[in-house]
């Protein structure tokens, strides 16, 4: 009697790839991070005063930044809870005095991060939440090769992101199959990447 009732698909929504899942994308590709994620951040690394959270969805993470004392700037092509409507891709967007903290659409997170490593001064800080997969890829390489992470933080435990920001119902149906990982470039860092493990 075989243990496992999965099909084929089963292996690769486990692995977490969005081509392989019975359900449709959030249309414009609206993920929310627990702000586990974000407490768990400020445990690891100190951050500039000033942080921009340019995909902020309904601000669960921004939120923890406040909390923190931190002057958060919260950015989203939709304004979903009184946030600054804006295209952080957009030619518009061209300096920022500050760090930039945000769990990107997936689709668009090396652009998302060649844009913020663009657009800081020397020595600031670029922390995208993102899944454990962004470290492989040939185009990954090519970013990894030119902006080295100083550190990528990889969580022990299953952090929820949910669609629409549902984490009732993701938890529901058993919680999240996807391994995330903090991203941290320094830029002008061009050293060997740390690997390490948190929670």
């Amino acid at each position: 009697m075989k243990d496992w009732t999965g099909d084929r698909n089963s292996i690769f929504k486990t692995l977490g790839a969005s081509n392989h899942t019975d359900k449709e994308r959030q249309q414009e590709d609206f993920y929310a991070t627990h702000p586990i994620a974000a407490e768990w951040l400020l445990k690891l690394e100190h951050f500039n005063q000033n942080i921009w959270e340019p995909a902020c969805g309904e601000k669960h993470l921004s939120r923890v930044f406040e909390d923190a004392g931190y002057n958060v700037r919260s950015s989203d092509l939709i304004d979903r809870c009184g946030n600054e409507t804006l295209d952080f891709l957009s030619d518009d967007v061209v300096t920022w005095n500050g760090d930039i903290i945000t769990n990107p659409p997936y689709k668009f997170a090396v652009e998302f991060i060649n844009k913020a490593l663009s657009i800081i001064p020397n020595g600031n800080k670029v922390a995208m939440f993102l899944k454990v997969q962004f470290l492989e890829g040939k185009s990954r390489k090519e970013l990894f090769e030119k902006f080295p992470p100083h550190v990528v933080y990889i969580s022990s435990s299953r952090i929820m992101c949910a669609k629409n920001g549902d984490f009732q119902a993701l938890q529901q149906c058993g919680g999240s199959a996807v391994a995330y990982a903090w991203f941290l470039w320094e830029k002008g860092y061009k050293g060997d990447t740390i690997i390490k493990w948190f929670n």
